[in-house]
């Protein structure tokens, strides 16, 4: 009896030690590779403007006379709240937008610097104004995250928003989440497709992902060992019950072996 009692505490102390057993920072610390001389970047750090994306544009002059840029500000003016009025300009299907005056633009592939420089210089070229100053901004551009249990739209305010900064605005992982397993969906030439990074590698520098387009999905996935840590949770009860039945039995029979031995006079 005392040799199955040993056996099972030894279980029991096994099964406690899988549960708690922690996870080493090298599975989970970001760019664990990083040298302290840094990473070269590449120059593909800005957005690019693509279908369905929505554009305010303003259009400024000299500041002598006003009355020149008015028509190609039919949808704002440069004071306007754009918190309070989202109307811009739609790029369609074909990456086009129908710009006052000019007609229609293709402005898909374009960054936002091209962009007004390309509207700038038809202005200047056509002899609408003599020395005009255009300014664009994205109105729509959004990242979603769909986490293990949650999901989170980030609202992107600035030029552009990179895979780690993303990760950053959405509350970073927790200790269950795959760093290996992070995926990207996003709409290439009129397909959906998924990429998978891993934050822990510095090579995610040079990944053509690593900078998020609008409308990025964000997903990632639950490592194996919540799911282990999960099922043995279910199990507590369980083991607390057979530890109590353990200890109830040890107890009884360590009374009965006093209560049985011969006292002496």
């Amino acid at each position: 009896m005392r040799k199955t009692t040993v056996f099972l505490f030894l279980m029991l102390a096994f099964l406690a030690a899988t549960t708690t057993s922690c996870v080493t920072s090298k599975k989970v610390r970001f760019l664990r590779d990083m040298p302290e001389y840094g990473v070269p970047l590449n120059d593909k750090f800005e957005a690019t403007i693509a279908p369905y994306d929505e554009l305010r544009i303003f259009v400024l002059g000299d500041g002598k006379n006003e009355e020149l840029v008015k028509p190609f500000n039919v949808l704002g003016t440069a004071g306007s709240n754009v918190s309070n009025n989202q109307m811009g300009y739609l790029v369609d299907v074909n990456g086009n937008i129908e710009f006052p005056v000019l007609g229609e633009l293709h402005v898909a592939g374009l960054t936002r610097l091209q962009l007004q420089d390309m509207i700038a210089e038809q202005l200047k070229s056509n002899g609408y104004l003599s020395n005009p100053n255009v300014m664009v901004r994205f109105l729509n551009f959004k990242v979603f995250v769909l986490g293990t249990e949650t999901g989170k739209v980030l609202n992107i305010s600035e030029e552009r928003c990179t895979f780690l900064e993303a990760l950053a605005m959405a509350g970073g992982l927790d200790l269950y989440t795959r760093r290996d397993r992070i995926g990207v969906m996003r709409e290439v030439s009129g397909k959906m497709v998924i990429h998978y990074m891993d934050p822990r590698s510095t090579e995610i520098f040079n990944d053509d992902f690593f900078l998020l387009q609008q409308n990025d999905i964000i997903f990632t996935e639950v490592g194996t060992r919540r799911f282990l840590k999960e099922g043995y949770s279910n199990w507590t009860w369980v083991l607390s019950g057979v530890s109590t039945i353990i200890t109830a039995i040890t107890s009884y029979l360590t009374l009965q072996k006093l209560l049985s031995k011969p006292t002496t006079r």
